[in-house]
């Protein structure tokens, strides 16, 4: 990965939105199209690499290691290598990821919500 440079104009905002906007530092920890997608299927419990990459079938090898590793880097996600060949590793939230299962649950819920309004705004311009 490329470096970041502390002292751009951008890094510096950032560090300043941190400060002042609670929602600002949640994006920052959760922002992105697939970090809340792997919360949420990890909110049901541990997974393993292989059927978070199952349940994401959209998702890339390469976008999925690397959110996870920053969701672990984050201390959001935790995860656990055992020594054995093949190697056995699984991912399970952390108590600050547990933390984030109502904002998660919270998002599916209204997303429910809005394609529901949405399909049936969808059918009801259907003439049969």
């Amino acid at each position: 990965m490329t470096a970041i440079k502390e002292s751009s104009t951008i890094q510096q905002n950032k560090k300043y939105a941190l400060d002042l906007c609670p929602v600002t530092y949640v994006m920052e920890k959760i922002g992105g199209f697939w970090k809340p997608i792997i919360l949420y299927h990890l909110s049901n419990g541990d997974k393993r690499y292989s059927e978070l990459k199952r349940a994401i079938p959209a998702v890339t090898e390469k976008m999925l290691i690397q959110h996870l590793k920053q969701l672990e880097n984050d201390g959001l996600v935790i995860r656990t290598a055992k020594p054995v060949v093949p190697p056995h590793v699984t991912y399970e939230l952390s108590e600050a990821g547990k933390g984030l299962i109502p904002v998660i649950h919270s998002m599916a819920e209204w997303a429910f919500k809005d394609m529901e309004g949405k399909y049936d705004e969808k059918c009801s311009n259907v003439t049969m």
